[in-house]
């Protein structure tokens, strides 16, 4: 069994595995580890530990060492060099006259790339721009576009829960989410009730719906027909997370509908489907 250590390079980024190079380690610490990029500067959160051979992927990398003083000199003098480089590309942007919105400058570690991160609606020819960045760093540029989630994660913010964004405090992967789990889970289909800062769905969507489907499998839908302890009915209106149901009884159509646990009801025949009409679904609620 390989022994690793646990590396991210961002608060919320991925975790990647190293060898610790017969150095011992502990969460927090600041290390100089040989990525595919080159030399790059990470932080320690997972200890020495020994894994199974299936979750080592690829050959392990090295950990080159634990951050000196003049590494944490170099670490400072490119969070200036890219508040620097930042002002720069957005001065050649508009030069430029690209429809683009720069987000974040990354320098690497050793100075040997520089990372620009923007967002655009449309695509972007920006070959001449990284000429002008090339000419104006002389080291090799990258430009990445980011989509409007990743924008969100990496500018922060609040959501309407009045908690920082999840994709701001622990979300270290984007999840699917779509417009089927708010109507499994009964929400308003209105887009500024189940949409984040970002302007798609809350991921939050997500988190209770493994929950739901597991309900809605035992759980008489609204309009379907079944047997309770005191006759056959209709149901009229469904408490999912409760696990109740109203249901008006054939024999009194007329009085007001009465309430029954799921388990005391069952289930006779489905309510009709209704047909999907694709045209009529919001655009931005589509995932």
């Amino acid at each position: 069994m390989p022994e690793i250590v646990g590396v991210k390079f961002k608060r919320l980024g991925k975790i990647y595995y190293f060898s610790p190079n017969d150095l011992v380690f502990s969460i927090g610490e600041k290390v100089i580890v040989n990525t595919e990029k080159g030399l790059e500067c990470g932080e320690i959160c997972i200890e020495n530990r020994n894994v199974d051979n299936e979750k080592v992927v690829k050959t392990l990398k090295p950990v080159v060492r634990k951050l000196t003083e003049a590494d944490k000199k170099i670490s400072e003098l490119n969070v200036i060099k890219e508040k620097n480089a930042f002002k720069i590309c957005q001065e050649k942007i508009a030069e430029h006259g690209l429809n683009m919105k720069l987000i974040d400058v990354e320098y690497s570690f050793d100075g040997s790339k520089i990372m620009f991160f923007f967002i655009s609606e449309t695509r972007i020819d920006f070959r001449e721009l990284v000429k002008d960045l090339a000419a104006a760093f002389r080291t090799r540029i990258e430009l990445r576009q980011l989509g409007v989630r990743d924008e969100a994660k990496m500018l922060g913010g609040v959501g309407i829960c009045g908690q920082e964004l999840c994709c701001c405090r622990f979300l270290d992967e984007f999840i699917p989410v779509s417009i089927k789990m708010a109507k499994e889970q009964g929400l308003s289909l209105n887009p500024t009730k189940i949409s984040g800062n970002c302007g798609r769905l809350m991921c939050c969507l997500k988190y209770e719906q493994d929950v739901y489907e597991e309900l809605l499998k035992v759980t008489p839908g609204e309009g379907a027909v079944v047997k309770t302890p005191d006759g056959n009915g209709t149901v009229t209106d469904v408490s999912i997370l409760k696990g109740t149901v109203k249901v008006r009884l054939d024999r009194a159509p007329d009085a007001a509908a009465g309430q029954y646990r799921v388990k005391d009801v069952t289930l006779i025949s489905r309510p009709p489907r209704r047909k999907n009409n694709k045209n009529s679904q919001p655009k931005d609620l589509e995932e």
